[in-house]
């Protein structure tokens, strides 16, 4: 059973939590996602590709990520979901905060870390994670733009480009 604390639009915890998939939010009322991009020192991204099973967003390819726990942190959250996602273990200075994007239900805190681990030593997670792979940002970008990668929003999308791009140069 996993539990989410309930925060206010400026991300303050209200007191309350609900648990996953049992509750649905009222208008004002959000939950802490992270997101985690994976640049390489060539400057390409690790994306993967969600497990069919999910039930949100089956088989599309898609930022790393998750909800964070009753109790946890952004950067705890960040950390956990590399983890368990993809088997990459950080310590909190790897992970740098970009953002925080308020989205209808949820407050979305993007992260980013520079990692070389090659696909073939992952630890992908059965039922959360099918595939992962290297793309550089013109393979990404194509992927985007013919829609076979979830669609985050192009504002998005272009902060993600911009960052890989910046923490690579």
């Amino acid at each position: 059973m996993e539990k989410w604390d309930i925060l206010n639009a400026q991300g303050t915890p209200t007191g309350k939590t609900v648990v996953r998939g049992r509750t649905f939010l009222r208008p004002g009322e959000y939950h802490l996602v992270v997101h985690i991009w994976i640049v390489s020192s060539k400057g390409e991204l690790l994306i993967q590709k969600r497990s069919k099973e999910k039930k949100l967003m089956p088989g599309e390819w898609a930022a790393t990520g998750g909800s964070a726990f009753s109790g946890e942190s952004s950067l705890s959250a960040a950390k956990r979901e590399l983890f368990e996602e993809l088997g990459i273990k950080a310590e909190e200075n790897d992970l740098r905060f970009i953002k925080r994007i308020k989205r209808r239900n949820s407050l979305v805190d993007v992260w980013f870390i520079l990692c070389d681990t090659p696909v073939e030593n992952l630890t992908l997670q059965k039922g959360e994670v099918a595939l992962a792979r290297w793309v550089d940002t013109k393979t990404f970008t194509e992927m985007v733009e013919k829609g076979k990668f979830h669609n985050y929003g192009k504002e998005y999308f272009a902060l993600i480009l911009d960052t890989a791009r910046e923490m690579t140069k």
